[in-house]
């Protein structure tokens, strides 16, 4: 079987606008499904994140309403809890890609804040993505491909089609009016081919070794074409 790298978050805010903080972190859903999945296929997994903090779950994906029902919520917090793999991680900076199989980053709001401007990760994706390895990202998690530089300056997922949590849903989500930036807008500045899918419905969007997924919705998704490639 293969070992794959979650890289998480380790924010739990993110800066408005206004420089309010939000309390956020990752979202459950994006998680515990390709969690649960990917274990269960007998994969090994093992969480990294900025300092090698614990991830913080945004206690919104924890609601009943973000789950589908109670029983799910309380099932999701429960693998959070549970989980040794994100209550005992590595840092990112001591990761080396070469003794994995794939990567895979979950979202939520919390890599808007860290992620999305931190270098060790941006060299892990540039990396990941020239190697060929399966890589997986999906709803906030695009994020971080902003920090996927080359040599040249450019960067490395210009051209290459994908998805991530559209304008249309940070706006009805509430958020739209009072972010720095919004996903979408920002994966297009850099070149990337947005596809953008129906609000909050699932999307995934494959091409070459690169797996996106537009929002929590997505995740199952994201970790079937994840499996897919490992096979």
């Amino acid at each position: 079987m293969s070992k794959i790298l979650f890289v998480m978050t380790g924010s739990d805010h993110w800066t408005l606008a206004d420089g309010s903080k939000h309390p956020t972190g990752f979202w459950a859903e994006e998680f515990v499904v390709p969690f649960e999945a990917l274990k269960s296929a007998g994969h090994e997994i093992v969480v990294a994140t900025p300092d090698g903090v614990v991830p913080p779950v945004d206690r919104g994906s924890l609601a009943s309403d973000a789950n589908g029902g109670q029983e799910v919520a309380e099932h999701r917090a429960g693998v959070i809890r549970d989980s040794a793999e994100l209550n005992h991680p590595v840092r990112l900076a001591d990761v080396e890609l070469a003794e994995f199989d794939a990567v895979f980053y979950p979202g939520g709001h919390g890599p808007m804040e860290d992620l999305a401007v931190n270098a060790d990760s941006g060299r892990l994706l540039v990396a990941a993505l020239t190697s060929g390895m399966p890589l997986a990202v999906v709803c906030h998690a695009p994020a971080a491909l902003l920090a996927a530089t080359t040599a040249t300056g450019a960067n490395a997922f210009a051209g290459y089609a994908l998805t991530g949590f559209t304008n249309a849903e940070e706006t009805q989500a509430g958020f739209a009016d009072q972010a720095h930036w919004l996903l979408q807008d920002r994966l297009i500045e850099i070149g990337a081919d947005f596809r953008a899918g129906d609000p909050w419905a699932p999307n995934v969007v494959v091409d070459r070794n690169l797996i996106t997924g537009q929002n929590p919705a997505s995740s199952a998704g994201v970790a079937e074409e994840l499996s897919r490639k490992l096979v």
